[in-house]
């Protein structure tokens, strides 16, 4: 009987359908039905059995989008009562006792039927699983087998080979040198780079030798021999350029920050290392293998696991993998202090060993002109609003080396480049993500309370985030070649279009021949200031370098996916830093999805919107129609922008979003010169925003009609505009005190100078901000930089006391338009103080269920030791 049960139910389930009476059978024998929660009217009885199914019924261990639960979760769960379900048909477990013993001993009897049926039901689930796996993996990756496994190949070449690579490339540049007896002609950066490399790899040999010989007993010495010394040089030279390019200190890097960045790096290529050093099989051991013993059991051991390895590849078993790896890592995590340590000697030896070329103009017969490529030295700073100082160590890299490292980006390894293949799908805290780079779903920036709450939280209650995360995940991007093209122009003619910086640096004014102090006095704020804005380009110029060097590098790909984690508040961002659609203008102009779509009737439409709302200008606050005859009044610009972007009008170039605009221009003419412009497959991303969302949560929490209305929570025929409210209302203000006597209100003349300046522009950052506690200091330093990039007040005194008394009656306008938020925000910040008082976290779960907690605590200190010097790492306390 339960054989032909078994057979039946298997048959059924191929067909995802399961005859009622077999259920109503198996069911009765496990016993799962307890008393019935709901009337008899609302009962399913077994005839109605089919249809529930049908309608997407979970109960019989059927999870959504065919997913199979396990037997254990099969006979966990409760019984909803169902009419039929009980054994033998018995409304509930009491009326069951009453059978007699002979339908148990019979019931009994068959429990090895049972157990076979159940053997049979899970290779059945089984082979559905895979099944559905490979159907949803063909689906959604667009891609057959043989090219995913290519790719994926790729892809884990790209995670775990890049510094064995770049560390090849140097030393086969360094042999054709040596069997050319000449320099090969290199940028001069990559030409630096190979300079530096032969001797610091050497430096770092000698010093391992110490440490393999007990000479060199430091704290840094067992950490220092597990890599070898060629990938060690590269690294180091690799992550210190890099940072000096975007720690946005111009040319100078904190110690403390440069070796825990190396330190780290090191450590993770160390376990890489030891993995794929650990299965390979070595030459000699074929001829080891007659020896027997342990060495041969050993060497089978990792042969096995290495076909274990590829097999499971071959499978796409790529989360096995990893957990291999982490499995067969039996090395404990290295910590913050040695990886200083490491991290720091490694600088000490760079410094020792790397000098710059002489210029090429020197002359022959003069001295050699040999300069230290980096030196280590001290700065004080002062605590802003304290009169106490901190000093703190800074390696700052010479002013030639500064002025190559713009042209240095693609020479760079850059970890955490977009994925060739989809990410695996995030299952907990660090699973998920990249194949082989450490993955966390949280950036907790060292928060241990933060990571210990997301750790501990339920799987089940994280699914949602790990559902949106994973969602993004899989979504194909690709590169807009006709776009990247026309960046690539404007950039190689010297930048200064569309938004992108100059390439020059400002030259700098020679001092005054005079003596007159106030003159000098203006020299030196000149000067500082025009340092200060070079160092400002210098750091966009890396940015733009960075940018472009992922998009040239990824432009023949057909697509790539950007794995995302989250903050701690919980907002997801992609995790590769440089080129991504969250990113400036340049990175979502180049950037489009890999597939694309018919537009119809509705996309065509809101294509026309999205470029009136790319051109901005106002353009963006009118309404939908008025926004779509202003494209229709538009297209001989647009077909202009899109066949002559740099020859023509250059109408694109009015654009607020000029990149984004071009794209969408070039997929407009595209659409519109087609036989059917509705059936034109567009890949355009349209984006769609919401109005400072920060004021809407609070204009909706406080049930602001003010507010809302402000923000577009309440309907309305065109787009309220926040930003504008704000400017109108800081203007009435500045009129006023532009009426009063300077000599009572000295700020009478800023509000007369600044009348003509206030737009939705010159506040728009300072209300965004304002919800997330910008502060006066803050608010200040915006509305000074909009003001700088207007060039409308010369003097830098003049500036600073008119970004003060600006920032302050922004602050002012704000206060009065969103009480409500205020109110709310002070409340919350009253809270906060209390939770505090009580050394807690401020701590919540958002409506995914992602537990969060402020990591804001009093951090301590901890000093290390180093050869280089004394360094200060911050810890967390427990004193919130």
């Amino acid at each position: 009987m339960w054989s032909n049960i078994a057979k039946r139910a298997i048959s059924k389930s191929r067909s995802f359908f399961l005859n009622s009476h077999s259920l109503r059978r198996v069911h009765s024998f496990l016993g799962r039905t307890q008393d019935p929660i709901f009337p008899e009217e609302f009962r399913f009885r077994p005839s109605e059995l089919n249809a529930c199914w049908d309608n997407g019924f979970s109960e019989m261990g059927y999870h959504r989008h065919d997913e199979f639960c396990s037997h254990e979760d099969f006979l966990r769960r409760p019984s909803f009562g169902i009419s039929g379900f009980c054994p033998r048909g018995y409304a509930s477990l009491a009326e069951a006792e009453v059978v007699s013993s002979t339908d148990v001993e019979e019931d009994v009897s068959v429990a090895e039927e049972v157990q076979e049926l159940l053997q049979e039901m899970s290779k059945e689930e089984k082979r559905q699983v895979d099944y559905r796996r490979r159907r949803h993996q063909k689906m959604v990756r667009g891609m057959g087998q043989g090219k995913y496994m290519m790719l994926s190949r790729r892809q884990v070449k790209i995670e775990t080979e890049a510094w064995e690579q770049a560390a090849k490339e140097y030393k086969e540049l360094l042999m054709d040198m040596c069997a050319q007896k000449l320099a090969p002609n290199l940028p001069y950066m990559k030409s630096l780079f190979l300079g530096w490399f032969e001797p610091l790899r050497d430096a770092i040999e000698k010093e391992k030798q110490l440490c393999r010989n007990g000479k060199n007993k430091r704290a840094y010495a067992p950490y220092f021999d597990q890599l070898p010394a060629d990938m060690m040089s590269v690294i180091t030279m690799h992550k210190l350029t890099g940072l000096l390019m975007t720690g946005g200190d111009h040319g100078a890097a904190r110690v403390v920050q440069a070796a825990c960045m190396i330190g780290d790096a090191i450590e993770q290529e160390v376990r890489i290392h030891k993995f794929l050093e650990k299965t390979k099989q070595k030459k000699g051991n074929k001829d080891k293998e007659n020896e027997g013993g342990d060495s041969n059991s050993h060497i089978k051991e990792q042969e096995e696991l290495r076909k274990k390895v590829t097999n499971l590849m071959k499978k796409q078993k790529l989360l096995a993998v990893r957990q291999i790896v982490k499995g067969k890592d039996d090395s404990k995590p290295w910590g913050q202090d040695a990886k200083a340590k490491v991290g720091s000697r490694l600088i000490e030896l760079l410094m020792q060993t790397a000098y710059i070329q002489p210029p090429a103009n020197q002359l022959a017969d003069g001295p050699p002109d040999i300069r230290p490529a980096f030196v280590h030295s001290f700065r004080t700073v002062m605590k802003e609003g304290k009169k106490t100082s901190r000093r703190y160590g800074i390696i700052e890299c010479n002013p030639l080396v500064l002025k190559g490292l713009e042209r240095t980006v693609r020479h760079m390894v850059i970890p955490y480049m977009p994925m060739l293949v989809p990410p695996v799908k995030w299952t907990g805290y660090e699973k998920g993500g990249h194949l082989f780079l450490p993955s966390y779903i949280m950036r907790t920036h060292g928060s241990r309370h933060q990571r210990e709450a997301v750790k501990r939280a339920p799987r089940k209650q994280l699914e949602p985030v790990f559902e949106a995360l994973n969602t993004l995940g899989y979504t194909k991007w690709r590169i807009n070649k006709r776009v990247l093209s026309i960046v690539d122009r404007i950039w190689a003619s010297g930048g200064r279009l569309a938004d992108l910086v100059d390439r020059n640096d400002i030259p700098l004014p020679n001092e005054p021949d005079t003596e007159d102090e106030a003159q000098l006095k203006k020299w030196k704020w000149k000067v500082k200031s025009l340092k200060k804005e070079n160092r400002e380009r210098h750091s966009q110029r890396c940015d733009i370098e960075l940018k472009l060097a992922v998009a040239r590098k990824m432009k023949d790909e057909e697509g790539f996916f950007y794995p995302h984690n989250l903050d701690f508040r919980g907002r997801a961002y992609p995790m590769h830093p440089y080129l991504n659609h969250l990113g400036s203008d340049l990175c979502r102009g180049v950037l489009e999805f890999a597939t694309g779509r018919p537009l119809g009737k509705s996309g065509l439409r809101w294509l026309k919107i999205h470029l009136a709302n790319l051109y901005a200008g106002g353009v963006d606050k009118l309404s939908h129609e008025d926004r779509i005859a202003f494209t229709e009044n538009h297209l001989d610009d647009i077909f202009d922008s899109a066949d002559r972007p740099l020859e023509g009008r250059r109408w694109w170039l009015n654009a607020e979003d000029p990149f984004q605009f071009l794209a969408v221009c070039m997929n407009i003419t595209d659409a519109l010169r087609s036989s059917s412009p509705e059936t034109f497959v567009s890949h355009i991303p349209v984006h769609q925003d919401g109005s400072c969302n920060g004021l809407q949560h609070y204009a909706a929490l406080g049930r602001d009609k003010l507010g809302a209305g402000a923000v577009n929570l309440v309907a309305g025929e065109k787009p309220a505009d926040v930003y504008s409210g704000i400017a109108v209302r800081v203007l009435e203000i500045m009129r006023k005190d532009a009426q009063k006597d300077p000599t009572v209100f000295p700020d009478a003349l800023h509000a007369r100078i600044l009348i003509n300046q206030v737009n939705r522009k010159l506040v728009k950052q300072t209300v965004m901000t304002s919800v997330y506690g910008v502060t006066y200091i803050g608010a200040r330093d915006q509305i000074k930089r909009r003001l700088k990039e207007r060039g409308a007040i010369a003097d830098e005194a003049e500036l600073f006391g008119a970004s003060c008394y600006a920032a302050k009656t922004t602050l002012t306008a704000l206060g009065e338009m969103f009480e409500a938020a205020r109110s709310i925000m002070s409340w919350l910040g009253e809270c906060a103080k209390i939770i505090a008082s009580e050394n807690q976290t401020v701590q919540w779960t958002t409506p995914l269920g992602l537990p969060v907690v402020q990591p804001y605590r009093n951090l301590g200190r901890h000093l290390i030791k180093t050869s280089l010097q004394i360094l200060s790492l911050q810890r967390e306390t427990d004193k919130k």
